[in-house]
């Protein structure tokens, strides 16, 4: 059994006492975390000011952190418009619902000792922004856009050999396998999958029916796969894993851990982050879920990058020989294809860093990645992701528009996936500087039409994509920022949608549902394409051939599922896969687990499932597997909500499983035959 130590920290920060600065970027408007008023800690209140409000005999009920805490709330408010005057006023008398009065105390305590600068801090900047946002100030005045430096890689495609700066996908994906053993990685999952119609943690849903790998597990064994495929037999190599938790996943992502042994992983933590106040009006207005609570949302998953600096990770990367850290969301599993190519161009060119993206049609609702050249200061400019909402404005504000390039039928700015590769020096030194990690913050509220009236509460938030903002604060223009694009199909397909919805999208015309079940298609989708590279005979679906399956339309098969410890890239799979001589039909399915694992022939027509302990090498050859295969199967009745979410079910109706463990050298042949050599 592996040993590991898991180590939680909340997220409780120092106060800081730098002045505010804001910037504003479209209705939504940011503003830097590190300053604002003081906390409630160092503000101070008369005996008639809080006896007004409440009195002594209820003040009395509250321990000390709960009274000073609401005291400095009542004498912020004095100075503010009231607009907190709802959490504290009438009271009732003692002995009535005392608990619950000692209970918000305790929750104005601690949500002003979890924010830096402390509760009157966020309050502070949350009135500020808000006013911004209601005005609509022009957030792209003093910028101009335009496409920032990067790579595109195709991984059926080489480049242009003209072209000296270019580089090939194989190219990239080598470059990055030779530094691997010196990666650390970052998996953001703090949300639940609510959205997604689910009531636990994304990261124990399963990736697909085939293997009913759950995403923490399929992250864990590409990790391993990593490890393995960089050690040596004098030197064994660890990756380390951290996980940004919230209040809401925090136990439950220490539980599947576990009682999961870790998945195999030899280095894994984790840090969570806190909540923060919702705020029902323009005024920043405490939003009260009930009348002892205080309501609370995601911050966002900028946290976790003074989280990270905070409690020591990045230096002991940097002191152990990290280079990169890559960052990772928790529900698209097609990332893992990119990050060795990505790491691969980051080398090549130097990017501190780099933006895994994806082509995005002109205008799409989707964020991209471009460079903000400021007017009258390069000092200012920088390359970051501008949300489409803001893009289209800017651009038209210089006279262009986000029109198709007529070469690829694509927006010439690069749509942003949200994954990030991070060179460890200039990461260390930006969370080093002033902020400490502390990206800009930004508020983004729904208002009513015609109004500035809110249509549910809204919060601050922040995002990890944010980081230039810190990178350009503490290298100026010595920092070096760029994307690599790849093909939507090999590495972007999150699953973050209920079925509902999903369903209700397809019906309006789209064609990315973002739901459980079409991001397991989109799985299957992109190991046909691998292995008809490879040199198989195997369809490949598309768009007219995907069937409705409850409600969802996904592909008819062949349902392929290659473990990261089988193929790690492009060239381990084509050295594995004997061109020309193998076939699988649209009903089958096939799952591929082991590094030993070569495929010399092989005529599927049904299911097949080979796994290969270490220290296992088995060749399958001439190998002829027909059988009734498994079947999706959609839903009858009620169902538990990990398998609703789905629309269907798997029946595996017969499958041929070789299972090998002792080591050694096998074949597998004929109706499955095996042979240890």
């Amino acid at each position: 059994m592996k040993t590991m130590t898991i180590l939680t920290f909340c997220w409780i920060l120092a106060v800081h006492g730098f002045a505010t600065t804001s910037q504003h970027w479209g209705k939504q408007t940011f503003i830097n975390r590190r300053g604002g008023a003081q906390g409630f800690n160092m503000a101070s209140t008369t005996t008639s000011t809080t006896e007004s409000a409440v009195s002594v005999e209820n003040f009395s009920l509250l321990s000390e952190r709960g009274r000073k805490a609401l005291e400095a709330l009542i004498a912020f408010d004095e100075e503010n418009n009231k607009a907190q005057s709802h959490v504290y006023q009438d009271w009732p008398e003692p002995g009535v619902e005392d608990e619950g009065k000692k209970q918000l105390a305790e929750q104005l305590a601690d949500l002003n000792e979890s924010y830096p600068g402390g509760l009157a801090s966020y309050l502070s900047k949350a009135r500020v922004l808000l006013k911004e946002s209601a005005e609509g100030l022009n957030p792209f005045a003093d910028f101009e856009a335009s496409v920032p430096v990067g790579e595109s890689l195709s991984y059926h495609e080489e480049c242009d050999t003209k072209d000296e700066n270019c580089m090939t996908f194989s190219e990239a994906e080598e470059i990055g396998r030779k530094g691997a053993a010196h990666l650390a990685f970052v998996l953001v999952a703090g949300g639940l999958g609510e959205r997604l119609g689910y009531s636990g943690i994304k990261l124990s849903l399963e990736t697909n029916l085939c293997t009913n790998n759950c995403y923490l597990e399929f992250y864990a064994q590409y990790i391993r796969a990593l490890e393995e495929d960089s050690s040596t037999e004098d030197e064994s190599v660890t990756i380390p894993l951290v996980i940004m938790t919230s209040g809401d996943t925090d136990a439950a992502t220490r539980q599947l851990l576990a009682d999961n042994d870790n998945f195999g992983l030899k280095d894994v933590q984790i840090v969570c982050q806190d909540k923060v106040p919702a705020l029902m009006n323009s005024e920043a207005g405490l939003s009260m879920k009930s009348r002892w609570e205080v309501e609370t949302k995601p911050h966002g998953h900028g946290d976790v990058h003074h989280l990270l600096f905070r409690e020591g990770h990045v230096d002991k990367w940097e002191k152990a020989g990290r280079r990169h850290v890559v960052f990772l969301q928790d529900t698209n599993a097609l990332v893992v294809n990119s990050i060795l190519p990505t790491l691969g161009v980051s080398i090549a060119k130097g990017f501190h860093m780099n933006s895994i993206c994806i082509p995005r049609l002109a205008g799409e609702a989707a964020g991209a990645i471009a460079r903000l050249d400021h007017k009258t200061d390069p000092e200012k400019s920088l390359v970051i992701n501008v949300e489409y909402n803001q893009l289209d404005p800017l651009l038209k504000s210089q006279g262009s528009s986000d029109e198709p390039d007529p070469s690829t039928g694509y927006s010439p700015f690069p749509g942003n996936a949200n994954n990030l590769v991070l060179e460890m020096g200039a990461y260390a030194k930006t969370l080093r500087g002033e902020d400490q990690g502390v990206v800009v913050e930004f508020v983004n509220p729904k208002y009513k039409p015609d109004s500035i009236e809110f249509k549910k509460p809204t919060r601050l938030e922040c995002m990890m994509q944010d980081l230039p903002k810190l990178f350009q604060k503490e290298m100026g223009q010595d920092v070096n920022i760029g994307f690599t694009m790849f093909d939507r199909w090999f590495t972007f397909s999150p699953a973050k949608n209920s079925l509902e919805s999903g369903v209700e999208a397809c019906a309006a015309g789209g064609s990315a549902p973002g739901t459980m079940s079409s991001a397991e298609s989109d799985k299957y989708i992109q190991n046909q394409q691998k292995l008809l590279f490879s040199g198989m005979d195997v369809g490949v679906s598309t768009a007219d051939d995907l069937v409705p399956v409850g409600g969802i339309p996904v592909t008819p098969g062949p349902r392929i599922i290659l473990s990261p410890s089988f193929a790690l890239t492009q060239a381990c799979l084509n050295e594995k896969i004997v061109s020309g001589k193998s076939s699988i039909t649209t009903k089958s399915s096939l799952v591929l687990d082991g590094t030993g694992i070569n495929v010399e022939s092989l005529d599927l027509d049904g299911a097949l499932v080979v796994k290969a302990a270490p220290g296992v090498k088995v060749t399958l050859k001439d190998l002829v597997v027909k059988n009734k295969g498994w079947t999706l199967e959609e839903l009858e009745g009620e169902e538990p909500e990990h398998v609703a979410i789905r629309g269907y079910t798997m029946n595996k109706e017969e499958t041929l499983e070789i299972s090998l463990t002792e080591p050694g050298e096998y074949v597998v042949e004929g109706d499955g035959k095996v042979t240890k050599l």
